[in-house]
């Protein structure tokens, strides 16, 4: 059984729950608990629990988990900026349960089993920590000023009203790309491409504290 409590850089799983990011105020809650059953992704066989995710959001990761001075949102915010100098599109070839493949030219695969990531970034708004699903997000290619006058819209999730991000839903995605990258999930690189990943329906079982405000994990 697991309970988290805020402490990290983003605490963005706990966001989701709807949790203060006050850790002590958490713990205390912890008394009055219910356990709950969630989904329990995992890439190359690693689980994780909020989104993995490849492309130019591994090259952001990288920097970020280089930045010492800054935390949450402003840490990820520098990365981005700093990441898209950069950044060329990648082709990425797609493959969704027993779908037939298909090629993506552009930014991120992303496969989502909680909405934030980032430190605050809403990326896949409907995904669902009960679902048996993955929220598979995928960034198409758009050009750096259209990307960032697009960015803002990530943390209210309205990123996904624009014709440059599709959403599909699956239990298991397969990512290729036409070069290296690391599959980043909860802050830390999990695989490298060519990758799958998988969904094991209800596989974890989480103490929820009764102050939880999420309404995508029911008992």
């Amino acid at each position: 059984m697991l309970a988290v409590l805020p402490g990290g850089r983003g605490n963005d799983f706990v966001r989701g729950l709807g949790l203060s990011d006050d850790p002590r105020r958490v713990a205390a809650d912890l008394g009055r608990s219910r356990e709950v059953r969630i989904d329990l992704p995992e890439v190359g066989g690693h689980p994780y629990l909020g989104i993995a995710s490849v492309g130019f959001d591994s090259d952001v990761q990288v920097i970020a988990n280089g930045t010492r001075v800054l935390r949450g949102r402003q840490v990820y915010t520098y990365a981005v900026l700093r990441a898209l100098v950069a950044w060329r599109p990648a082709r990425f070839t797609v493959t969704v349960d027993d779908e037939a493949p298909f090629d993506l030219h552009g930014w991120t695969v992303a496969a989502a089993n909680a909405p934030f990531y980032g430190g605050g970034m809403r990326f896949a708004p409907g995904a669902d920590l009960a679902d048996g699903q993955l929220e598979i997000v995928l960034v198409s290619r758009a050009s750096r000023l259209t990307f960032l006058t697009l960015f803002p819209r990530v943390f209210a999730g309205r990123h996904i009203d624009t014709p440059y991000v599709r959403v599909l839903r699956g239990r298991r995605l397969r990512v290729e790309a036409d070069r290296p990258f690391a599959v980043y999930a909860d802050g830390d690189p999990l695989a490298y491409l060519p990758a799958e990943i998988i969904v094991r329906p209800r596989a974890l079982r989480l103490l929820l504290p009764a102050t939880a405000t999420s309404g995508q994990t029911k008992p």
